[in-house]
């Protein structure tokens, strides 16, 4: 074979059909798809500005060594602090809204979660999952009643069951507790004393389906507040709804959400 012929068949070899070589090109010129950028997590939830992250965590709490009356646990609705932070607790209704899992998650909310465990039931593995990213699980009693006039045997009996219950699930004896209804007596401090409890948490405001309302004082937020979420009704908006709109009051308020476990 002759070196023509060699030359002939390689530049053979190499040649591109014209019309390939024409789509190689306008592939070449076509931009690749644009991906939008991830949503913020703020505004996954409703709000429109990022929340404030809380303060450093006090030295002390506040309510450190300032036990009620012959050092039975104080009842607390409000904590005596200047940081601007709120405080945002729910009782068992939280369990019927699984995201609300992902909402605690993705705005690092501190929330603190009062169980009972007749109403949780078979919820508890909801509760797990909201402790794990970052929920603080306290006590609200074994089965709901309403303590005041009880006597002392079956106060006692509805508080320590429910740190029993409560340290089997999650290894941990709560230290704050929240009396069904809010109702108390002096007798639902001395058991809650016998059953390791801190303090009794009550609350100064509470998220309904549309707005706040406040047990006592101005109508308005202040620092070291304490919230209650109300629980799912029937109707109305679920929790994810009810925690976005309190979020954007606790907001244009100037104030954002503490961890309540570093003031109590």
């Amino acid at each position: 074979m002759t070196l023509t012929t060699l030359t002939t068949l390689t530049g053979c070899a190499q040649s591109v059909d014209p019309i390939e070589r024409l789509g190689r090109k306008a592939a070449a010129r076509v931009d690749p798809p644009v991906v939008p950028p991830a949503q913020a997590p703020y505004r996954r939830w409703g709000l429109t500005t990022p929340l404030p992250p809380a303060p450093p965590r006090p030295a002390t709490r506040p309510l450190a060594g300032s036990p009620g009356t012959a050092a039975l646990p104080p009842v607390v609705d409000h904590v005596p602090t200047t940081d601007k932070v709120v405080f945002l607790t729910y009782d068992d209704g939280a369990e019927r809204d699984p995201r609300f899992v992902d909402m605690v998650r993705e705005l690092r909310l501190p929330v603190s979660v009062f169980l009972t465990d007749t109403v949780v039931g078979p919820g508890y593995g909801h509760f797990a999952r909201l402790q794990s990213v970052g929920a603080n699980i306290q006590n609200h009693t074994l089965d709901h009643p309403a303590l005041r006039g009880l006597p002392y045997a079956g106060q006692r009996a509805e508080i320590c069951g429910q740190q029993d219950k409560l340290r089997s699930r999650f290894g941990l004896r709560p230290r704050l507790f929240r009396p069904p209804y809010g109702t108390y007596d002096t007798t639902t401090r001395r058991a809650a004393a016998d059953c390791g409890i801190a303090a009794i948490i009550l609350w100064r405001a509470s998220m309904g389906p549309t707005d706040l309302t406040y047990t006592h004082g101005s109508p308005h937020l202040h620092p070291g507040d304490i919230i209650a979420v109300d629980p799912d009704e029937t109707s109305g908006p679920g929790m994810r709804s009810r925690t976005a709109r309190l979020l954007r009051r606790v907001q244009e308020e100037g104030l954002t959400v503490g961890r309540l476990e570093d003031y109590v």
